[in-house]
This record gives C-alpha cells, sequence and structure tokens, in this order.
C-alpha cells in the first residue's frame, strides 16, 4: 500500500505506508519546534492533502532555521528531512529565494556546536545552499508520485 501526498488532484508523492508515516512524525517534530503548522495532512484514506500557502511559509522557516544551525549532530538528524521538505516543495512550485538564504542567517544562530576544534557556525564546508539543492535533487529521484 501506499499514501499520497497532494495538491488539489496532482500527486506530488506516492511514498510507502512506511515512508509516509515516519515523513508525518518528522514534520510534527519540525512543527514543534518551528511553533509553525506545516500544512501537510492530516493522513485521511491514503491522503495528505498539501495547503501550498501554509507549506511555503513552512518551507522558508525550516531553511532558515536549518541554515543557522551548525551543530553536527543537528545537521545529521534533520538534513535528510529537509531534502525531503525541499523536494516537495519543488514539486509543489513553490519558490525558494536560495540567494537570500545562501547571502545572510536570518536571526540568531541556533545549536551551535562547541567541541576540541573550536566552534563551528552556518556556511562552515562549503555553499550551503547548492548542497542542499543536489541532496533535495537526489531525493526527489526516489520519490515516486
Amino acid at each position: 500500500m501506499s499514501q499520497y501526498f497532494e495538491i488539489g488532484d496532482e500527486t506530488l508523492w506516492n511514498p510507502s505506508n512506511g515512508a509516509a508515516r515516519l515523513f508525518l512524525r518528522q514534520v510534527e517534530v519540525f512543527e514543534a519546534e518551528l511553533e509553525l503548522p506545516s500544512g501537510l495532512g492530516p493522513m485521511r484514506n491514503d491522503e495528505c492533502k498539501i495547503e501550498p500557502a501554509v507549506f511555503a511559509v513552512f518551507v522558508h522557516a525550516l531553511l532558515a532555521r536549518h541554515r543557522r544551525t551548525g551543530h553536527t549532530v543537528v545537521l545529521a538528524l534533520s538534513e535528510g528531512f529537509v531534502a525531503t521538505v525541499v523536494a516537495l516543495a519543488q514539486r509543489a512550485g513553490i519558490d525558494i529565494d536560495w540567494d537570500r538564504l545562501e547571502a545572510v542567517p536570518d536571526g540568531p544562530l541556533s545549536d551551535v556546536q562547541v567541541s576540541a576544534a573550536g566552534m563551528s557556525g552556518p556556511g562552515d564546508g562549503g555553499p550551503w545552499a547548492a548542497a542542499l539543492r543536489a541532496r533535495a535533487a537526489e531525493v526527489s529521484r526516489g520519490m515516486a508520485r
């Protein structure tokens, strides 16, 4: 069996039940972290309707938070989810201002990691937006419609 993530009558993603369940549980986590609704769901009769305007706000807030994070563990825990959200947003036709996100993180840094090597922050390790877009494209190739 599978689930359907849809805008109107268009299916954006048709994952297995397990993938859909895991994704929606991660959505709940990030809704709580961002204190914003995602515009996704609930899942009813194997269909998850997406409210594009609400989802766009969630996507931009998620990306801004992700951009401000330099913590290795937080990034490891969230990168796959963020890439999946970006892929879904692109399929939904949501415009992402990558130049603005890449230029300067909005708001204070969060989850900055201090280790024996020193402190890390966003931007460490190369172009953030290009790497995330490449990961989202990779994820998108594996997302059935």
